[in-house]
């Protein structure tokens, strides 16, 4: 089985169309936290209300500066100049002389009013940012734990065709994308639509003749705005799948690092990273490359209207119809109109970045499960043993050459089945089945007399334990790893496994006994020790049936001998399967199932076999006949053991 990556699976990057529906999927997410929303977007409008009200306090200021200037300059005229003056400017002397006296309240009046919404802006400009801040993470911390939870549940075929890598960017760097667009772009989307919408409609009301002048920009900036969009989207798709690919390698080689360094590799693997690292380069380049056009793009259309506007206005300041306080009023209103236009780069960067990352996370939450209960699955209680395989066929994928082919064989309640063959044969295959890890492509496997796939996946699993040839120990204590299947174990049922497992000893060796800390996947212990922690596990569930994927072969004659007496004991009244290449499991087994090219070829005791079965004799001579001359050694070692 090969695994594929984000290259070589089929990539949907339209122009963005799929991208942006499951971003519209994400954006529903708003509704598992209607209140913190709904507090966040009031905050947003009432911060943006009273930034709107700011020009029109400066207008007054101005106005109210040069209309007291004016009126202290005619007041200081004679009486018949003052006259003259007022007849001409269409007033009266009594009026300039109101101006004159009232200009200063009038400043303080909106010098006041301006420091009561700029404290108004800010404190709701906090409320919003926190509330959006809340609402994105938690809005992530749901994304988060549904991939989680989804990734756990999903079946070995899903894993087999994806790489841990890029299924580690999809559960973070993704759904940070998510929550980046979610936090800010969306925010400033809507903050940018209430202003240019709120700053078009004052600017209509109060100068509809120069309002017209600036219009014609706005469309041409939108068109400029969808064309970039269209063209990003796409090129974060792509950046993704490339920073899932460096991940994947950076995952491979620290997961792998004693092997690197084993088969000095270094070199090798520095150029395979910085080759992956180099196109990850050149494609945050070309989202530059879009990016640094857009900008200037913006300015550039902004200064068009601008001088557009400037031109316009500056002929109704000569004709008398424009006072320049309502001038500095359009100009500042103007801004508004033109800053949510230079947002909107930095808009479309996080909403396409949000788009490309939201279509990778619904591809991982709406991925079928192979393997999942049905809807009327029964709960699997009390397990006698009885295991029957009826015909069973197995191909990975439903496609290619069938694994396993019309295998048929029964277990009866407490016997000991060992599944020999060469690698390859299927021994693994049939003891993924019986835990539904896969599906049988056809035939049955049934548990007293159940179909595996009519039983709830938890009850099922929940009476077999199972030991896998690769072990794998979890960070934390020796005791949690133990315990792994039942944290709520006591204290002595854990010693109670980890001695019937031959691990006890080794334990208390340790300064820190069962409180010692295990490295990552457990380096800090040797194969042999990681190998019966393993064991002690799965003894700890007591389970009904038992899976031993040749789990003694990283220990030596001793300690193996240790193990196998206290299997043998366990096994008593448990249904057991083991894959095994050592004579003393096979010597003790009730029934030996030889498997070649996915087929049962003979089958029976180890005596039985040896009489009729060539292909075993074979196996037995090369694989096994050595464990067969080291018995006088074991024999040795029992009398140590047991005197």
């Amino acid at each position: 089985m090969t695994k594929q990556t984000d290259n070589q699976r089929p990539k949907r990057e339209g122009p963005g169309r799929e991208g942006f529906r499951h971003l519209g999927r994400a954006l529903g997410y708003l509704t598992h936290y209607r209140k913190v929303a709904v507090i966040a977007y009031l905050a947003l409008f009432i911060a943006t209300g009273a930034q709107l009200m700011v020009p029109r306090l400066v207008s007054r200021i101005i106005d109210s500066i040069i209309d007291g200037v004016v009126a202290n300059r005619v007041i200081e005229l004679p009486a018949a100049a003052q006259a003259q003056v007022a007849a001409a400017q269409g007033t009266t002397v009594d009026q300039f002389r109101l101006d004159a006296s009232g200009a200063e309240n009038a400043i303080i009046a909106a010098c006041v009013a301006i420091v009561i919404f700029a404290l108004s802006r800010g404190l709701f400009s906090f409320v919003q940012g926190y509330m959006a801040e809340r609402l994105s993470q938690s809005i992530a911390f749901d994304f988060r734990n549904e991939l989680f939870a989804k990734i756990q549940r999903l079946s070995f075929s899903y894993h087999d065709t994806n790489q841990t890598g890029q299924l580690m960017i999809r559960a973070t760097d993704d759904v940070e994308k998510v929550r980046m667009f979610i936090g800010q772009g969306l925010l400033l989307s809507l903050q940018a639509l209430v202003m240019l919408v709120g700053t078009l409609i004052i600017l209509l009301t109060t100068n509809f003749r120069l309002t017209l002048v600036a219009l014609p920009v706005l469309p041409l900036a939108l068109i400029a705005f969808m064309v970039f969009g269209a063209l990003s989207q796409p090129l974060f798709t792509r950046l993704q799948i490339k920073l899932s690919a460096l991940n994947t390698i950076l995952q491979e080689n620290l997961a792998g690092i004693r092997v690197v360094k084993a088969s000095t590799s270094e070199r090798r693997e520095q150029q395979r990273f910085e080759r992956s690292a180099e196109d990850l380069l050149r494609q945050h380049l070309r989202i530059s490359t879009i990016f640094a056009l857009i900008f200037p793009l913006t300015f550039l259309i902004a200064n068009l209207g601008q001088a557009a506007v400037l031109y316009a206005g500056s002929f109704q300041i000569l004709d008398n119809t424009l006072t320049l306080g309502q001038w500095q009023e359009f100009s500042l209103y103007l801004a508004y109109v033109f800053f949510p236009l230079g947002q909107f780069g930095f808009i479309i960067s996080l909403m396409s970045q949000a788009a490309a990352s939201s279509t990778r996370i619904f591809e991982i939450l709406d991925a079928r499960n192979e393997v999942e209960n049905k809807p009327d699955a029964l709960e699997l209680e009390t397990v006698e043993g009885h295991v029957e395989f009826k015909d069973v066929s197995f191909r990975y994928f439903k496609s290619g050459e069938f694994v396993l082919k019309d295998v048929s064989f029964a277990a009866e309640p407490g016997q000991t089945i060992a599944l020999l063959g060469a690698t390859g044969s299927g021994k693994t295959t049939i003891i993924n089945l019986l835990p539904r890890f896969y599906d049988a492509s056809e035939g049955q496997v049934l548990i007293d007399g159940h179909d595996v796939r009519d039983v709830t996946l938890n009850s099922l699993r929940s009476n077999i334990g199972i030991v896998l040839q690769e072990t794998t120990l979890f960070t934390g204590t020796i005791r949690d790893n133990i315990a792994f299947g039942r944290p709520d174990a006591t204290m002595d049922e854990v010693i109670a496994a980890a001695q019937a497992a031959a691990a006890h000893d080794f334990i208390l060796s340790f300064p820190e006994g069962y409180d010692t800390p295990v490295g990552e996947r457990g380096t800090t212990l040797s194969g042999g020790q990681k190998q019966r922690i393993a064991i002690a596990r799965a003894l700890l569930l007591n389970p009904h049936i038992l899976i031993l994927d040749d789990s003694t072969s990283s220990v030596d004659l001793a300690t193996e001998y240790q193990i196998q007496k206290a299997l043998d004991r366990l096994m008593q009244g448990r249904t057991s399967f083991v894959i095994a290449q050592r004579i003393s499991t096979v010597l003790n087994a009730d029934q030996i199932l030889v498997l070649d090219q996915g087929r049962i070829v003979a089958r029976g005791t180890h005596e039985e076999l040896m009489e009729n079965s060539p292909i075993y004799v074979e196996i037995y001579n090369s694989q096994l006949v050595e464990d067969a001359a080291q018995q006088g050694e074991a024999s040795s070692v029992e009398e140590e053991v047991l005197p």
